[in-house]
Formats: C-alpha cells, sequence, structure tokens
C-alpha cells in the first residue's frame, strides 16, 4: 500500500499537480495541509486567514468539531447503501431539513451543479405535467454572468467564454437576460412556454454582484402571476453566509425550488439538495432521476449537524454584523486601488483599480505572504469571505494585512 510522505516542500508539491494533474485550475501557489476554525497551515507550517472558505462551503470553520465527530461516529457505523435500499438516516434528515426550510419535499444530491442540474430536470417536468407544456418545448429564463456549475447543460446557458467555449453542441430551451433587471424578466415571462426562473440571489463567482433591494420580491411576483417557478441558487449565498440563512430571506422570498450545497455538510464532504413541495418534487417518480451517493448515510448524519450549528452557533447574527464592519473597514481604508466594495454578510468583493490587468492576482500573491488567502474572479474582482466564526478582532488583524498588501501596487 502507497503511503503519504511527511515532505515540507512546497515546489515538490506543485510539481506533482503540474506533472500528474489535469491542468483546468490556476491555484494560488500554496499547498495546505490543516485547517482549523478561521485559518488554514501549509506544508512549510505558515498559518494563513482563509478567506474564500472553499467557496462559502465551510460556513461553519475549518474541520469544526461537532461536525467532525457526527462525521467519524457515523463513519463507523455506515456510510453507503445506495438507494435501492432504505437507510435510519435518511428520513431523518428528509424530516429535519424539509422543516427547517419550511418545503415538503427534498431531492439529495452530491455536489453543487448536480443539485442544479436536478432543479432543471425537476422544472422541466413539472413544466409539461403540471403547467401543460407543450412536449420539447419548456424554457427556463437564466440570467448573464451566471454561475451555476460547469455541466453540459449548465455552460450551455453560461455567458462566460472559458465556460462554455469549444463545449458544443449545447443544450437548447434557455433564454438569457441580464441580472437585476426586471422589465427584461417582465418581457420574458410573456413566453408561455417558460416554466421557470433561475438566479442567483446575489452572484457569487461574477464578483459578488449584489442586485437592488426588491430585485428578487419583484421577481418572485412576476413568476407567481405568470405560473412559472422562481428558482434560486443558494448553494453558495445560503446558509447564513448573507447575513440571513438564505439570502432570499432578506426580501422575505420563498423559492418554489431551493438549491443548496457546499456549507450543508460544512465543507467536510460534498452533499446538496433541492428542496420543493409535493406538487412540484412528485412529478418524478421511481427511476426517472437519483445518485449513488445522494443521501448516504454519513452525508445525512453530517448535514443535520452542520445544520444545527448554524442556527446553535448564530452564525448568521455574527455574519451580518461583521460584514457590515468589514466593509466599512474596507471603505476607511480609502486605498485609490480599491475601485468598489461590495456585498452582504460575510460575502464581499472588492473591485481594483488599477491599468495593470494582473493586478488582482498579484494582491493575492502579497495577500497570501502577509498571511490571508484569497483569490481574484474575473480578473480585477477579489472575493473576500471568510468563515462565519471569525471574529472581531481578527477581522481587525485581516483589515491590517489588506492595507498593508495594498502597498504592492503603488
Amino acid at each position: 500500500m502507497a503511503t503519504i510522505a511527511a515532505i515540507h516542500d512546497t515546489p515538490y508539491y506543485l510539481q506533482l499537480e503540474e506533472q500528474y494533474g489535469a491542468h483546468n485550475y490556476h491555484p494560488l501557489p500554496v499547498v495546505l495541509e490543516k485547517g482549523s476554525g478561521v485559518f488554514l497551515w501549509d506544508v512549510e507550517g505558515k498559518r494563513y486567514f482563509d478567506f474564500l472558505s472553499g467557496y462559502s462551503a465551510v460556513n461553519q470553520g475549518h474541520c469544526h468539531p461537532r461536525i467532525i465527530d457526527a462525521l467519524v461516529q457515523q463513519a463507523q457505523r455506515l456510510t453507503l447503501t445506495s438507494r435501492a435500499f432504505h437507510s435510519n438516516l435518511l428520513g431523518e434528515f428528509s424530516k429535519y431539513i424539509t422543516e427547517y426550510f419550511g418545503y415538503q419535499k427534498v431531492l439529495p444530491m452530491n455536489s453543487g451543479a448536480e443539485a442544479v442540474e436536478t432543479a432543471l430536470k425537476l422544472c422541466r417536468r413539472w413544466g409539461y405535467r403540471v403547467k401543460g407544456i407543450a412536449p420539447g418545448a419548456a424554457k427556463i429564463i437564466v440570467c448573464s454572468e451566471n454561475f451555476h456549475g460547469r455541466t453540459s447543460t449548465i455552460v450551455s446557458f453560461s455567458t462566460d467564454p472559458s465556460s462554455f467555449r469549444d463545449f458544443g453542441p449545447f443544450m437548447p430551451g434557455f433564454i438569457q437576460i441580464p441580472y437585476n433587471d426586471l422589465d427584461a424578466l417582465k418581457k420574458a415571462l410573456k413566453d408561455e412556454s417558460v416554466a421557470g426562473f433561475l438566479v442567483e440571489p446575489i452572484q457569487g463567482e461574477a464578483g459578488v454582484v449584489v442586485p437592488d433591494e426588491g430585485y428578487l420580491a419583484g421577481a418572485k411576483q412576476m413568476c407567481e402571476q405568470a405560473n412559472v417557478l422562481f428558482i434560486a441558487d443558494e448553494i453558495q449565498t445560503g446558509l447564513c453566509r448573507t447575513g440571513k440563512m438564505l439570502a432570499c430571506d432578506h426580501e422575505g422570498v420563498r423559492p418554489d425550488m431551493l438549491i443548496l450545497g457546499k456549507a450543508l455538510s460544512g465543507g467536510v464532504l460534498p452533499v446538496s439538495c433541492v428542496l420543493a413541495d409535493d406538487s412540484i418534487m412528485l412529478t418524478i417518480g421511481p427511476g426517472e432521476h437519483g445518485s449513488t451517493y445522494g443521501g448516504n448515510p454519513l452525508a445525512c448524519a453530517v448535514a443535520i449537524v452542520s445544520l444545527q450549528v448554524l442556527q446553535d452557533e448564530q452564525m448568521a447574527a455574527n455574519a451580518e454584523r461583521l460584514g457590515a464592519y468589514f466593509r466599512a473597514g474596507l471603505e476607511a481604508l480609502q486605498s485609490p486601488y480599491i475601485k468598489l466594495v461590495r456585498g452582504k454578510g460575510l460575502l464581499n468583493a472588492i473591485v481594483i483599480n488599477h491599468p495593470d490587468k494582473e493586478a488582482a492576482w498579484k494582491l493575492c500573491l502579497k495577500l497570501k505572504e502577509n498571511g490571508l488567502l484569497a483569490k481574484p474572479t474575473h480578473g480585477d474582482k477579489i472575493r473576500l469571505a471568510p468563515p462565519l466564526i471569525i471574529t472581531q478582532d481578527q477581522i481587525d488583524e485581516c483589515l491590517a494585512i489588506i492595507s498593508k498588501s495594498l502597498e504592492v501596487l503603488t
């Protein structure tokens, strides 16, 4: 059996990935081996603040002891049955999460992209079986600059060339409209073959683009009037990240379909799901959709505790309070290199103002050097999203790191 050597040499691991791994990511040149709370450590023992949080998968902090305990305890009993059989935990999880969010049914999956694909299939099936759309004609409205995953179907409605270029032919049946544009949505909804509207309450990958107040509530009302499903992708924005349990909660919006993932497991293993009521969920029957690992006992045990931790430790309130404090601190830096600060809760981003197109990347390298890990998105934007357990003193320390690091752009 192969053993993993304890080699404390960053170039060694970088070379291994370069030689043997696919080149489908461009990570910062840091090799991590340990995480706890808001911190990560690299193979050479250096400690960093984590300001990406696994793209909001570790809202509860790295290796939260209650979540890890649930993982270990269940891993010693039963990890997988497939859905060919029942398990003693799937029903418990289903009851817990549906009552937690106020829906009648849940369909568990693994990755976020799988959950989005599930929602798309459910939406189309509902469109045919319930709304009465002509066979093969159902359409789903999506927003430009979206990011819902990288499957062939999902990249079919992406506007990012790096996601869709040379991956066609593409799946038809999607209508693209501008984000944060109710007039465009109203026009698109006139098409009676529209079954659903898929939207991120805040566009994360696009650079934490926050829509105007009232956009989500207005969109939901329009969808109701047009007999169209409002589908919220809360994979990144949900689970306390924006200062509420769901980002839609800021406007009192209850999606017809709610998509969750990432922090649903506290970053321990892939867990995702779609929540909806019977009129939508029961349009799919046995054998028409599924996943070998979806709803496995290990995932169920971990997800229940992950949701409990969010409530017990009041992480939404912490995100709300410290998010406002953090944004105010960023504004107070009055840096000529920060064009814009935006966000909600502890999902934030800065837009870099600099003639060098690599400025955001260079700033992230300097942040790394100074003990904080973040990553650019879409060139000039840097997402700043620490675990929700971060303290005000730690925020102050990170603001000082950011201030010091900005000097690299002079």
